[in-house]
């Protein structure tokens, strides 16, 4: 009985702190954002357009495969109002804003990526083809 407290006890203690640790890393995650100033459109790894973010615009996407994606920049950040692909996941996506953050249309190999002005900061990690 008293092993049975104690298991609990430690239970507990791992939970809480498993916790703390998983706030944590979300407030920092959320500190270490920065906001983006350029949209950049890649088609099949090839820079289509650059939009700054600061400036509202739509903008019609012609993709791989014959596909039509509608990217849209409004209040600085960047969405897909409509594509035409099967399973409209890049448009289920949402708005981006921050450094870092993308819209990927696999069936039409269109990339939507938010970079900043700064080109010290705007380094990839690596390029898949």
């Amino acid at each position: 009985m008293n092993t049975d407290k104690h298991r609990i006890r430690n239970d507990l203690i791992l939970i809480g702190t498993l916790l703390v640790i998983a706030l944590a890393a979300f407030i920092f995650v959320k500190i270490n954002k920065s906001a983006g100033d350029y949209a950049v459109v890649y088609v099949d790894t090839v820079e289509e357009a650059r939009f700054s973010l600061s400036e509202d615009t739509k903008y019609k996407i012609n993709g791989a495969n014959g596909g039509i994606n509608t990217l849209v920049i409004s209040n600085g950040s960047a969405f897909l109002e409509d594509a035409d692909c099967p399973d409209r996941l890049c448009v289920k996506q949402g708005s981006i804003s921050n450094v870092g953050e993308s819209i990927i249309c696999l069936p039409h190999k269109v990339v939507i990526a938010i970079e900043s002005g700064d080109d010290e900061e705007a380094q990839y990690d690596g390029v898949a083809k």
